[in-house]
């Protein structure tokens, strides 16, 4: 079929015109849906009821390492267990309350403040972006950023109570390339926390990111190698109760 001298006129336009316009014509829920649509579909990610994703992890600051698991489920529960060094350490939101073994008494307790927020919002799952209202999300668009010759949508993600987590988008494929927020250091500062993720593979037609690289403040902080994805596991609330 030929095109319209018009539109050919139109497609001439978008190659000169800015990239601010171009982001423009889009809008927050066309890239949420994109990216919904990239990752595997709504009905898809809607049949997950939880995911434990097994590991292992790199502190490069600190020079350790060991086994990790996360256990996510449905909407909002989420543990992890890290091995190091011979010990166990773990973290948990039961939906309600965050809890954490102190790593000098391996004592059960419950989180500060600052980090029990933190920690529940990563406990968040993929009601998060199919149904956000529920938690009182919103998404708005930004102006696109260049990072390395390429151009990402960002997707800012609205909290109610004043949090934004910005979701950087790759154009081409519309899954996610990296995330950055603001949390606080062991030394209780904020510092920016940006989280990069690579090698997408298909697990039952969901693609899952299988390395996750976390910055703090510029500095490589930590480094999560994904060996082992599972959906669908029967995970009981009671696992995300650690005490």
């Amino acid at each position: 079929m030929k095109k319209s001298i018009m539109c050919v006129l139109t497609i001439g336009l978008f190659i000169f015109l800015p990239s601010r316009t171009f982001s423009q014509m889009q809008n927050a829920e066309d890239i949420l849906k994109k990216m919904i649509d990239a990752q595997g579909g709504r009905i898809a990610l809607e049949k997950i009821q939880d995911t434990v994703l097994t590991g292992y992890m790199e502190m490069v600051q600190m020079g350790l390492g060991g086994s990790l698991t996360t256990y996510q489920k449905e909407p909002n529960k989420l543990r992890m267990d890290a091995t190091v060094q011979g010990a166990i350490v773990s973290q948990s939101f039961n939906g309600e309350t965050a809890w954490m073994t102190n790593p000098m008494t391996g004592i059960t307790e419950e989180m500060p403040p600052v980090m029990s927020k933190d920690f529940a919002r990563s406990a968040l799952g993929n009601d998060a972006f199919l149904d956000p209202e529920k938690f009182g999300i919103t998404y708005s668009l930004t102006d696109r950023e260049l990072i390395e010759g390429k151009e990402y949508f960002i997707l800012i993600q609205n909290f109610a109570d004043g949090f934004k987590a910005n979701f950087f988008i790759d154009p081409e494929t519309f899954l996610l390339y990296k995330t950055k927020t603001t949390s606080k250091n062991e030394l209780n500062e904020e510092v920016e926390v940006e989280t990069i993720f690579s090698d997408y593979k298909s697990i039952e037609g969901i693609l899952v990111a299988h390395t996750l690289v976390t910055y703090q403040g510029d500095q490589e902080f930590m480094k999560m190698t994904i060996t082992e994805v599972e959906f669908n596991t029967g995970l009981e609330d009671s696992w995300f109760n650690l005490k």
